[in-house]
């Protein structure tokens, strides 16, 4: 089940962002995780933050 997380107010580029979310996108959450950590791009940061966000939304919503 896809997990949505929505990330606002990160003082960084869309352009920049964009280049980052579009290596993770469509991977699953262990192999993303594992991008992010070893990238040396500074949107990394923010993206795991949100990427973590998204898996704790996905796991609350299937307990309810």
């Amino acid at each position: 089940m896809p997990g949505t997380a929505i990330q606002r107010l990160v003082r960084q580029s869309p352009q920049k962002m964009r280049l980052v979310a579009d290596l993770i996108r469509g991977k699953d959450v262990n192999e993303a995780s594992t991008i992010l950590a070893t990238l040396r791009k500074s949107a990394a940061r923010p993206l795991a933050k949100l990427l973590r966000s998204a898996v704790a939304n996905a796991e609350n919503r299937d307990q309810n």
